[in-house]
């Protein structure tokens, strides 16, 4: 895994170039996409720490969800979202037509005729 955010995005950008599914434009939507990655990677962290404490106790003697546990649900569920729009999951990379696979009918029919 990489380090850094940088890292990070240099490594995302590779695996769009890789998959055919990369352009300058998204550069946006990465840099969130790895904030969101990285913002997980410290609640899981903090939710290891707290020896994986899943539920608190309520002001009414009761329990619920911790606040750290809600939270990565939320993130995995952002990420999830991020990762379908990059096309960085099987689902969603299956819906696409990569661009390195497209030809203009130009293209196409020239190369026939060589």
């Amino acid at each position: 895994m990489p380090e850094n955010k940088a890292e990070m995005m240099a490594q995302v950008v590779e695996d769009m170039k890789v998959l055919g599914v990369y352009k300058k434009q998204y550069s946006s939507l990465i840099g969130i996409y790895v904030d969101l990655n990285i913002q997980y990677e410290v609640a899981l962290k903090e939710f290891e720490d707290s020896g994986y404490q899943y539920e608190t106790e309520t002001a009414a003697g009761g329990t619920k969800k911790s606040a750290i546990v809600a939270t990565l649900e939320s993130l995995r569920k952002d990420i999830l979202a991020y990762s379908d729009r990059l096309c960085l999951n099987p689902k969603a990379l299956g819906s696409v037509t990569p661009e390195g696979n497209q030809k203009s009918k130009l293209a196409a029919v020239l190369q026939e005729l060589q």
